[in-house]
């Protein structure tokens, strides 16, 4: 398995309904992108302080580097990011595989 996770900044104008948009369609993308197995978000959450900015979080699942990569140009990846990469004034992206037992 592959994850892919990443941590956004919004831009300051960017409303909580747009923001619950900008999810909807990147959970939206599971059961269409062949491999994409499973999708979490999220607000931070933790008292450390070491979101250095980054208010929002994403773990995306898929069952192997190639659907991965097949994802990355996938036309309905590319409408998504339509939506989302507008909104967000920064973003990483990390990549991992998780190796099988």
């Amino acid at each position: 398995m592959t994850r892919h996770f990443g941590v956004f900044q919004f831009h300051p104008d960017i409303t909580a309904s747009k923001i619950v948009e900008c999810f909807a369609a990147m959970a939206g993308m599971v059961g269409k992108i062949d491999g994409l197995l499973a999708f979490e978000h999220g607000p931070y959450k933790s008292s450390e302080g070491l979101n250095d900015g980054f208010t929002h979080g994403f773990i995306m699942t898929f069952d192997s580097p190639g659907s991965r990569d097949a994802y990355l140009p996938h036309p309905i990846h590319e409408a998504v990011k339509d939506i989302v990469v507008p909104c967000l004034a920064r973003v990483i992206v990390f990549d991992f595989d998780i190796p099988s037992n």
